[in-house]
């Protein structure tokens, strides 16, 4: 490789790596999902998200204007094939407080579960149980979890495909156990950048399809159906994610959500109905990353 060609890409993995700690930054900030004092369980699976999750935290902890600590949790449930060395050999160059919970949570789903059905619902049900008890044994405030922001789009077309809500998933929530913070902090990253990155680290990937479980149809379908339009129209995706942080209760339907029987006569609510309008609506999407606009407040670079 010649210098030049080295130096270029070098310059473009500078910007990707700039990229995704202003991302990850912003998040934590929009949603403060960190505080003074937090100690955040970083949930290690093995998986780019999750590598990338960690080497974002580990900068912030070392810049941020706060202090907090972190610690690392994988959960080894016994698949057949799972390389238990790699991580344990990873996290031993980083510096870093770990924890391996090693549960049979496989002989358990494949007992219960006939064989030919999806057993996803049940080993999500039981790690999530596995991962609550975990950060009360270890002290944990706060959850982090390596959903970014792809991961988000996909779930709010599955909830509406398949459930009828207009829901996805949030950047911060409560557990259903009501005793934890769950923080998602790359919820502004694109997955695509953050394979890119993962690529550039040469992470040692743990394949995810292990248990030899089906992958989830509807959620395949969805994310080709996001792929495609990517493709076709360029900004559609953007465009989608900036909708879900621009949420207009009056203009829908949910009688829950807005007080539409006590709304009067005379009363103006986000502009009033412009249904007879002419709609003023772009040709194309209105971009807003950091190629087009530098929204973040702080340097955490």
């Amino acid at each position: 490789m010649s210098h030049s060609v080295q130096a270029k890409a070098q310059h473009s993995l500078s910007k990707l790596q700039k990229r995704l700690r202003r991302q990850t930054g912003q998040a934590v900030m929009d949603f403060n999902m960190i505080e003074e004092g937090d100690r955040i369980m970083v949930c290690l699976s093995g998986g780019k998200d999750s590598y990338t999750l960690l080497d974002m935290l580990q900068h912030l902890q070392r810049v941020a204007p706060i202090k907090f600590d972190l610690f690392v949790v994988n959960l080894d449930q016994k698949q057949p094939g799972f390389p238990e060395h790699v991580l344990p050999a990873y996290l031993d160059t980083q510096n870093i407080e770990y924890k391996i919970v090693e549960e049979d949570t496989y002989s358990i789903v494949t007992d219960i579960i006939p064989e030919g059905k999806t057993t996803c619902s049940l080993c999500s049900r039981l790690r999530r149980g596995i991962l609550y008890r975990t950060a009360n044994e270890m002290g944990a405030t706060k959850i982090a979890l390596g959903h970014h922001r792809d991961d988000m789009i996909e779930t709010l077309f599955l909830n509406m495909f398949y459930g009828g809500k207009l829901k996805s998933m949030p950047a911060k929530l409560m557990s259903d156990n009501g005793e934890h913070m769950v923080i998602r902090p790359l919820a502004y990253c694109k997955e695509t950048d953050i394979e890119q990155y993962a690529i550039s680290q040469a992470y040692p990937i743990i394949p995810c399809n292990l248990c030899g479980s089906q992958e989830n149809l509807q959620r395949k379908h969805t994310k080709a159906m996001l792929a495609q339009w990517d493709i076709e129209h360029p900004g559609r995706i953007e465009s989608i994610f900036t909708a879900m942080q621009n949420v207009v209760p009056s203009h829908l339907a949910d009688n829950e959500l807005f007080d539409f029987t006590n709304l009067k006569t005379g009363e103006v609510i986000d502009g009033g109905d412009i249904a007879l309008d002419k709609p003023d609506i772009p040709k194309q999407p209105v971009l807003n990353d950091d190629e087009t606009a530098d929204v973040v407040t702080i340097n955490l670079s």
